[in-house]
């Protein structure tokens, strides 16, 4: 019986340290899922479903005219950060669409429910936090 309630506690050990990590699925303030996720050595942050109110479904204020035809859709739209901890990540590139500007960022969870986001130019002190809700049951991938 006690390998039984050991692999049990291991399981449910391993569950609550991913349920906390930043890694996972977030709805964002304007209704889109982003997907944090390991990429290479480092983690990303990818569009898997935009909202049905989005505005647009392009990447219409891309700087690059080149790329303003390219579906929000899938947009890996934060790259470069690196796990200091399971509940932070930093160092990395953020893309904000709507602006189609690129900061510097972090990323820390506040608990189970919550990610704060942090974009900035510079220094930390002079940017924006935006906070995202972790998604309870994965969402598919959008297809456009």
């Amino acid at each position: 019986m006690k390998p039984l309630w050991i692999a049990v506690a291991l399981l449910m050990t391993a569950t609550t340290a991913h349920a906390e990590s930043v890694l996972g699925q977030w709805l964002t303030p304007v209704g889109a899922t982003a997907e944090v996720y390991r990429c290479d050595a480092s983690v990303c942050v990818k569009l898997v479903t935009l909202s049905k109110d989005a505005p647009s479904r392009v990447d219409s204020n891309n700087p690059d005219a080149a790329l303003r035809k390219r579906s929000l859709c899938g947009l890996v739209m934060g790259r470069g950060f690196h796990l200091s901890g399971s509940t932070e990540a930093d160092g990395g590139q953020l893309y904000d669409p709507k602006s189609g500007k690129t900061y510097s960022g972090t990323m820390t969870t506040d608990g189970d429910r919550f990610l704060r986001l942090r974009g900035y130019v510079g220094i930390k002190l002079f940017g924006r936090t935006e906070v995202w809700t972790r998604v309870q049951n994965k969402v598919p991938v959008c297809r456009e």
